[in-house]
């Protein structure tokens, strides 16, 4: 099983660090910054050899240089971006398979937050890497896509199992739920579910990652039957 570790940075960043322990691996999903990723590795006696990057924005991409100066790693990230991720050594798309050291994740294409974005689902771990494109109880804005991009995103993450661990890039947990009641003010496990968080987040805890169970029950734009009625709440979220 892949070692995951997360790492607070910024304001409400997540960066992930992975350890696969058979070959010793370890990579780093969407470095904003490169200092506190490589004490978290050095504390650990793990050595970064890949980061995997899903989309060119620059609190996922900030740390690239840095790190790779200091470990001489690999960096992977979406073809499509290539030209704004200028670190980037391999590029993939959809269909692709990377590997950590003997786990194996496939590429999903998921744009919408940006054009190029990708995933990495590690079907082995049941556990996805999304970036920005679907949040605890919430998605990424629709800065370089369509709802029916997002739609289709939400759609194909939904067709994981329930137990599968989702990997988000930011803490927007708690002000995505008290969005969300809005939605769906009817929906008891919601409400259930805004409570805990709120008493985590009283306590400094984090809540991330979440799970596709957790959203199928919660996540309005998960839950959105229709891509006209996920960008109708996406664009009240914009607003609010």
């Amino acid at each position: 099983m892949l070692e995951i570790v997360r790492i607070p940075v910024l304001s409400d960043n997540y960066v992930w660090l992975v350890h696969e322990p058979q070959s010793k691996a370890t990579m780093v999903v969407d470095p904003a910054v490169a200092d506190p990723v490589l004490a978290a590795a050095a504390a650990r006696g793990w050595t970064i050899t890949d980061i995997w990057n899903t989309h060119w924005h620059p609190d996922h991409t900030g740390g690239n240089a840095a790190i790779k100066d200091a470990t001489g790693c690999t960096i992977t990230g979406p073809a499509a971006e290539f030209a704004r991720i200028p670190t980037l050594d391999v590029q993939v798309t959809g269909g692709d398979t990377v590997r950590l050291g003997d786990a194996v994740a496939d590429v999903w294409d998921v744009p919408a937050h940006t054009a190029g974005h990708i995933a990495y689902h590690f079907a082995d771990d049941a556990a996805i890497f999304v970036g920005d494109t679907m949040f605890a109880m919430g998605c990424g804005r629709l800065f370089e896509g369509t709802a029916e991009q997002m739609f289709a995103n939400m759609q194909r993450l939904a067709t994981l199992d329930d137990a599968t661990r989702v990997y988000c890039a930011h803490e927007y947990t708690l002000s995505n739920a008290r969005f969300a009641v809005t939605v769906e003010p009817e929906n008891d496990a919601l409400a259930a579910r805004l409570a805990a968080v709120e008493s985590a987040r009283a306590a400094g805890e984090a809540t991330v990652p979440t799970t596709i169970g957790a959203e199928r029950a919660t996540n309005p734009f998960l839950r959105a039957p229709t891509a006209a009625e996920l960008g109708r709440i996406r664009a009240l979220k914009d607003a609010a």
